[in-house]
């Protein structure tokens, strides 16, 4: 697999000017990019109000592929011209950043809709994946949410960006999910956890104990800025995912996705990149 960069990794670059931004993660050594767009009704694109035409350039220029985008709300209203602009650019995947959950009916409708959404995206030659963050794994009837959608859509439509950091805070061993959907997992997201935060990983015990619903305002809320460090500097097991993502999966990028950081964002991902390299069965 090939090793990709979230471009909210530097959001305060890229709301600063998101052109320049670019040119600086390429020159860092980042050539495989993946967008994060929160305002799919406004702007059908990479975000900050940039043409396709605009980033088909720079990306021309750099040398770097767009090869994923988060698309957030993706819906029945957005996907067109979502995809329109994406075809432009070539990128490979769109992604579904979340949905939240209120119930397993509200949980089975958003799977056929991603069906519908994935069937979209087939059709431009696209393909669709769903990124989990750790409310996917509450429990309804007894059953998590990862597991109702993976159930009820279509492997052929709906793929997986497997976050393996949220995945463990949601309870989970990154690396046995990885075996356990392999050729559905199209992408890794990967950060690192502190070791001096071990005893606060699981955030989903509280959740289901208690029956509560996470909404984005319950996540905002939750995400201590502390819990998050760069790959390498911290306790997951990083090499792993690795090596069961390219022997199990089809997993063509593992992507940073760096959501806080103590750094600058530039040395957070410098100290990333430095980490990735010391793996093996990654190319850049």
């Amino acid at each position: 697999m090939k090793v990709g960069i979230q471009l909210f990794s530097l959001r305060n670059h890229m709301a600063e000017n998101p052109i320049a931004a670019i040119q600086t993660v390429v020159k860092e050594g980042y050539r495989f990019l993946e967008a994060a767009n929160h305002n799919a009704t406004q702007d059908s694109g990479v975000g900050f109000g940039v043409g396709a035409r605009e980033i088909k350039k720079v990306l021309s220029d750099t040398g770097a592929a767009m090869i994923s985008a988060h698309i957030s709300p993706l819906n029945d209203d957005t996907i067109g011209p979502v995809l329109e602009y994406h075809q432009e650019l070539g990128t490979t995947y769109l992604v579904v950043p979340a949905y939240f959950y209120d119930s397993r009916e509200d949980a089975l409708k958003k799977a056929e809709l991603l069906n519908k959404l994935g069937q979209a995206c087939a059709q431009a030659n696209m393909s669709l994946v769903y990124h989990n963050h750790f409310h996917e794994f509450q429990l309804f009837a007894g059953q998590t949410v990862f597991s109702i959608l993976m159930e009820n859509t279509d492997p052929a439509l709906v793929g997986i960006e497997l976050d393996t950091y949220w995945a463990m805070r949601g309870g989970n061993d990154p690396v046995a999910l990885l075996r356990q959907y392999g050729e559905r997992v199209r992408l890794i997201h990967q950060k690192d956890y502190p070791a001096a935060y071990k005893d606060k990983i699981n955030l989903i015990d509280v959740v289901n104990e208690k029956g509560l619903r996470v909404d984005m305002s319950y996540m905002m809320g939750i995400m201590d800025p502390k819990t998050f460090t760069e790959v390498g500097t911290g306790i997951m097991n990083i090499q792993d995912s690795i090596t069961v993502g390219n022997e199990v999966c089809k997993t063509d990028y593992i992507i940073l996705e760096q959501d806080f950081s103590s750094r600058d964002e530039l040395e957070s991902i410098r100290i990333s990149m430095d980490s990735f390299k010391r793996f093996t069965g990654i190319q850049w």
